[in-house]
């Protein structure tokens, strides 16, 4: 049998800044790969449409800049088991190549199942790094020091014309059918592949990003200014060290110097809560602080209404309902509306996040679990150490969409209402509300809660919980575990 080498990507959709593909190359032996759409994760409830349209174009891009090089990557169907298995009776695997998934529960035990297989089937695995993020890594001594290290080293290049490639009909009966809606693009929502994701870093450095951190908080602004890089980091279009180089590259740009800083800041962050979901994975499951697991949440069925509305973007609350709506057509919305909703969720309405933290995940085209489980605890107040921040939306849409812009995109029934009203509908005079257009039923002028009422009632939970002894208990363990020491 033919003695191959196998990469098998993940989150990692690019041929740049790749280790595994160029230790594969280096190796010398003919490299076969893979991309697998498991039918596990297909059915994941984390998942959606969107997810898997963005990978199939990115697989598509990829395939295009492997065509030169006689290359392409076999895109599955199947479980990782099987595929495995099938090569095995074909090829002598002389190593398996990837890098580390920092994914959800599912995808560590499949991981570690694929472990077993491999070694009894004699095949090395060898899993190469993701980011600066560390596995195994008990503290966050020099944690600081090593990130910018690994950021500023060498990126790891593979020689594409140095390789040969394995061509097989032993998986074709794999090979994936693709679900008709990937294949076209989604009017409003980014487009997976390496070529955008360079695209939209660069035009980031044209002009737009001048303003990215005055605009950083404004729902509307925010889609133009920002750097819109987040899907291309989450599923590994461009590595994230490429990006931080690319971006001290601008550091003497003229007009540029704040937004760099901003940006450098913010691609810090991407590993730190990476970091501390792979140093506590269990937190997909129950809060970080433990002494939060009996935290006095509502419960069904008197929620059934409330959650509800807040997921399809019916509660009333303008900036709330305009927020998911537009996530829902999009799959993007700036940090600050992300904290809002989640703030909403948990805070104003007094629902558990549990159940609510899959179907943000379903909405965002950027959904990477380590950041998505580890930011939303923290908006949620349930770490113990994070400031607890209560999103009010009526201040927000004041202060981040004065005229109304936004709101008044995502919700055309408010098409007709004054900006001094759009944030808060219900204070119109019921002549006024015939004049401007709106329903005498309408939910704008009935809003599931009183936001003033429910902020004041959420900040004395919160802050009256936080007391606690097993709260502040658990604390001491968390400073210990994901807080980086002060020099």
């Amino acid at each position: 049998m033919i003695d191959i080498s196998v990469v098998w990507f993940k989150r990692d959709l690019r041929i740049t800044d790749h280790k595994p593909l160029k230790e594969a190359i280096d190796r010398g032996k003919p490299v076969l790969l893979l991309y697998l759409f498991e039918p596990f994760l297909l059915a994941d409830p984390h998942y959606e449409e969107r997810h898997w349209r963005f990978v199939w174009q990115s697989l598509q891009d990829l395939n295009s800049q492997l065509a030169p090089y006689q290359a392409r990557i076999y895109v599955l169907n199947a479980d990782a088991s099987n595929v495995f298995s099938t090569l095995s009776q074909h090829f002598s695997i002389s190593c398996v190549y990837s890098h580390q998934e920092i994914g959800l529960q599912n995808t560590f035990q499949r991981d570690k199942d694929i472990h077993q297989q491999l070694e009894k089937l004699g095949i090395p695995w060898l899993e190469f790094q993701t980011g600066a993020v560390i596995r195994g890594l008990p503290t966050r001594v020099n944690w600081d020091k090593r990130w910018d290290e690994f950021m500023r080293a060498e990126l790891d290049t593979p020689y594409l014309e140095e390789a040969s490639w394995v061509d097989t009909t032993c998986l074709a009966h794999l090979i994936v059918n693709p679900e008709r809606a990937w294949q076209h693009k989604h009017k409003g929502m980014q487009t997976g592949g390496p070529t955008l994701g360079w695209l939209t870093l660069n035009d980031f450095f044209q002009e737009r990003g001048k303003s990215y951190a005055y605009n950083i908080s404004k729902p509307e602004a925010s889609r133009v200014a920002c750097s819109r890089l987040s899907p291309y980091l989450a599923w590994g279009n461009l590595s994230l060290r490429e990006v931080y180089q690319a971006v001290l590259a601008h550091w003497h740009q003229k007009g540029f110097r704040r937004s760099v800083i901003a940006l450098v800041s913010r691609l810090h962050w991407h590993c730190h809560f990476m970091q501390k979901f792979e140093s506590e994975c269990d937190m997909e499951f129950r809060p970080v602080n433990q002494g939060y697991a009996q935290f006095p949440y509502r419960t069904f069925p008197e929620i059934n209404n409330d959650l509800a509305a807040w997921k399809s973007g019916k509660t009333g609350i303008p900036l709330v309902d305009a927020c998911m709506r537009c996530l829902h057509h999009t799959g993007y919305l700036n940090f600050r509306m992300r904290a809002m909703l989640v703030s909403v969720l948990t805070h104003h309405l007094n629902i558990d996040w549990r159940l609510g933290v899959t179907h943000l995940a379903r909405l965002f085209l950027d959904f990477e679990p380590g950041i998505h489980y580890s930011q939303f605890q923290m908006q949620a107040g349930v770490t113990g150490t994070n400031t607890i921040r209560i999103y009010n939306p009526i201040k927000q849409a004041q202060e981040h969409d004065p005229d109304g812009v936004f709101i008044k995109k995502w919700l055309p029934e408010l098409a007709e209402v004054p900006p001094a009203f759009t944030h808060d509908p219900s204070l119109l005079t019921q002549m006024e509300t015939i004049m401007y257009g709106l329903r005498e039923d309408s939910r704008y002028l009935n809003p599931i809660i009183d936001v003033n009422k429910a902020s004041a009632d959420a900040r004395a939970r919160l802050w009256a919980y936080r007391k606690r002894l097993d709260v502040r208990k658990e604390n001491g363990r968390i400073i210990e575990k994901h807080v980086r020491p002060s020099t």
